[in-house]
């Protein structure tokens, strides 16, 4: 933990090397100490918790947490009704939501994801909206004045959010300016905010702040949230559902 701290980021490759342990046991304690929340893996490696400004892209978060992201999204599409209008957020565990509204016969989907909107493509059944603006590359969403225009054009029966970081007293944040921007957009959009977090990015802050987590009126997290935590959240009138 300490030579990835200094170095603030090191690969599987590298700490074998540095240590002189098969890349299996490198990638075992990896895992070991990203469950204790003192480093964040990546693709191929490992970054400090701590490094607020940092964002791995699309192709390195959707390895992370799979399992939960996926039971995550199960709880999700039960909150969903036939004939909703409902926004989509980008991300991995949003994007495992994307992939279950095949369930529907009737229902709006408006997102800024680029990864969604493929994912939706072939469900002729599904009236699709994307929200237009500049694509952040990497992460695949879209962001800017564009976006969050037509954010402010319209109303949702629920937004499903997704977020870098979720901390109780400072609630939820990311990396970006601007996809913190349409963030915010997005809870003002909806009569109501269903926030998508797995354990990972509890107890956490990021760089821009998005909104307090009074915003919120559901998270969906894992089973292995600290049980300690999701008090702390419940204590702001946020309904809390484990995966």
């Amino acid at each position: 933990m300490e030579y990835i701290y200094e170095r603030k980021r090191a690969t599987v490759a590298e700490l074998s090397e540095v240590f002189q342990v098969s890349e299996a046991t490198v990638r075992r304690d990896l895992k070991e100490l990203e469950e204790a929340n003192r480093i964040r893996r990546t693709h191929g490696g490992a970054i400090p918790r701590e490094w607020v400004g940092f964002e791995p892209g699309i192709q390195e978060k959707k390895d992370q947490f799979a399992s939960e992201k996926r039971r995550i999204a199960e709880k999700a599409v039960e909150l969903i009704r036939e004939g909703e209008t409902i926004l989509l957020d980008s991300g991995t565990t949003t994007h495992q939501l994307a992939r279950l509204l095949h369930r529907f016969s009737r229902l709006t989907v408006v997102t800024n994801s680029n990864h969604i909107l493929q994912e939706l493509q072939g469900m002729e059944h599904l009236e699709l909206i994307s929200t237009g603006g500049m694509i952040r590359r990497g992460v695949e969403s879209m962001v800017g004045p564009i976006a969050e225009q037509t954010l402010k054009m319209i109303k949702v029966d629920k937004t499903f959010l997704g977020t870098n970081a979720l901390d109780p007293e400072e609630g939820l944040s990311t990396p970006h300016l601007l996809e913190a921007q349409v963030k915010k957009a997005m809870i003002r959009a909806a009569k109501e905010v269903i926030l998508l977090c797995d354990r990972s990015k509890i107890n956490r802050v990021s760089f821009a702040k998005v909104a307090p987590l009074s915003s919120v009126d559901i998270l969906i997290t894992d089973r292995k949230a600290p049980a300690d935590l999701l008090e702390r959240i419940k204590e702001q009138k946020v309904q809390v559902i484990c995966g």
